[in-house]
């Protein structure tokens, strides 16, 4: 391998590199998408999660979907979809701080948890 071909890789490397550190950046909307009756009434935080909290939040929101398990899906700004995470195993304050965490916030007039 020549000093040129292995500048380029080293390039490319670190580009994609870049590109996935970043990935959270991208992130603009969330969706959560669930079964709105049947496997909710067995998680009650996750329910009590998407029914009161993620109505105060901007740019997320909840999409019924019969017979799927609770999920956030990560959306990008033309609506791709960059991470889906399952709910099933999370309490209702590690939910809202997934949403925390990937940069999403609540509305200004909508109290905290």
């Amino acid at each position: 391998m020549n000093i040129s071909n292995f500048l380029i890789l080293v390039i490319t490397l670190f580009g994609l590199h870049t590109v996935n550190c970043s990935s959270d950046k991208n992130i603009v909307r969330a969706r959560i998408e669930s079964c709105p009756g049947c496997q909710l009434n067995r998680l009650t935080e996750v329910k009590q999660f998407i029914f009161e909290d993620v109505p105060k939040y901007q740019n997320v929101e909840f999409k019924k979907i019969p017979g799927a398990p609770p999920e956030v899906v990560f959306l990008d700004e033309k609506d791709n979809e960059l991470e889906r995470i399952e709910l099933r195993s999370f309490n209702r304050k590690e939910c809202n701080d997934l949403l925390k965490k990937k940069g999403f916030v609540m509305d200004s007039n909508a109290k905290e948890l």
